[in-house]
């Protein structure tokens, strides 16, 4: 008998900091569907190919339910972020489709334009502060970071003086060399602010997502105070951990891609295509999406077992040529609006109204006001978040 192939260690490693793993372009040819090892010792499934990923994302045969036995985690960080209350985004019908019509008036389209100009006023300010730096400047620290930071928190009705406290610990939570027990701690302290936060709520409600939480939902009953936490902690570190490495890796992308970035300073209105070239180019999920099996399913040629973990690589979907001709070109004039950057199906990223906003304004703001924006030395690239993107990015101007 012919020995079987050892299941690669997941995730893979990248060869180059703003391509997927090279190793994705031979998975999808010869193997869309291939056994991987996760951290644990455990193996998984890895899709690789866009249909397959996409059809699994919107087959409710596959539960995003972590508590289910063989549900996938890539690190300890994974597994710990979702210590206590399950957050709704890893739950199944109905109660996932319940919470998230909770949430859904906020986040809604309607609702992210009429912030826009909130979002200018503090992408305004943070610009200020980075031209306030000695150059070279660290672009995350100065501009990608605080904006979405101040943006969810001001939509939320979370302090902004304490960003730094939820930013660390957001930072250590989806960190994949961060300990179980520190991922975990991490989880218990954002819990407990949220907590606090929304107790405070009973008695001086405000204009913001958390009060209307509280006040329409938890004193009705619909909701309980654990729910409430859970929900305010995922609104909290997901609306502005995957933002601000979206922001500081598109910047980093159009500096290196000299021709496509004189494009769009010539005609400003591209920047909404742009954005989504960019979420496709970059697909900053890149650990990809978890599911488990709850029968026996047949994709890309295997059965996967109930049981089974899916991992539904998002990375390797966007860059699949048989959807997005010469997916590894960065092409601003490419219709990418088919991109699966924020997932597919009824778990598919509630906050992506906000997130195109955000990346609109900010990167429209920056490029108007710095025509000689430049890289400087330093970049650190940050392949060991849960969300890829940069630890540091130096520029000039």
């Amino acid at each position: 008998m012919t020995p079987q192939p050892e299941a690669p260690a997941f995730p893979l490693d990248r060869q180059e900091p703003l391509a997927p793993p090279y190793e994705y372009q031979g998975l999808r040819k010869d193997s869309p569907a291939s056994r991987i090892t996760l951290y644990d010792g455990t193996g998984a499934w890895l899709l690789t190919r866009y249909e397959d990923v996409r059809s699994v994302l919107s087959d409710l045969r596959f539960s995003a339910d972590a508590r289910r036995d063989g549900f996938p985690f890539v690190s300890p960080a994974v597994r710990a972020s979702v210590g206590g209350r399950t957050p709704f985004f890893r739950m199944d019908p109905p109660d996932h489709d319940r919470i998230r019509r909770m949430l859904s008036r906020d986040f809604m389209i309607k609702s992210i334009d009429a912030l826009r100009p909130e979002i200018r006023r503090i992408v305004d300010t943070f610009l200020a502060n980075l031209l306030a730096q000695p150059q070279p400047a660290d672009l995350v620290a100065e501009f990608a970071l605080p904006i979405p930071s101040a943006v969810i928190a001001g939509l939320l009705g979370v302090p902004y003086e304490d960003h730094e406290y939820f930013q660390t610990r957001g930072k250590r939570m989806l960190s994949r060399d961060s300990t179980l027990q520190e991922s975990a701690q991490s989880v218990v302290d954002l819990r407990e602010y949220i907590g606090r936060l929304a107790e405070s709520r009973r008695y001086n409600p405000g204009d913001d997502v958390l009060s209307r939480l509280v006040v329409e939902r938890e004193l009705t009953g619909e909701l309980d105070h654990e729910d409430v936490k859970s929900t305010g902690l995922l609104l909290l570190v997901a609306g502005h951990e995957t933002t601000a490495n979206m922001i500081a890796l598109s910047v980093a992308t159009l500096l290196q891609h000299p021709e496509q970035l004189a494009a769009l300073r010539a005609d400003p209105s591209l920047v909404t295509n742009v954005v989504e070239e960019l979420l496709r180019f970059l697909s900053v999920v890149h650990s990809g999406v978890p599911r488990v099996a709850l029968e026996d399913v047949e994709i890309a040629g295997v059965v996967i077992r109930e049981g089974e973990g899916v991992i539904a690589s998002i990375p390797a979907a966007n860059w699949d040529p048989e959807h997005f001709d010469s997916p590894e070109s960065f092409d601003i004039h490419r219709d990418a609006r088919r991109h699966i950057a924020f997932g597919y199906g009824i778990h598919q990223c509630l906050g992506q109204p906000l997130a195109r906003a955000e990346l609109e304004i900010a990167l429209t703001t920056l490029l108007e006001r710095l025509p000689d924006l430049r890289l400087a030395d330093g970049a650190e690239y940050a392949p060991d978040k849960a969300v890829y993107g940069l630890h540091r990015l130096p520029v000039t101007w």
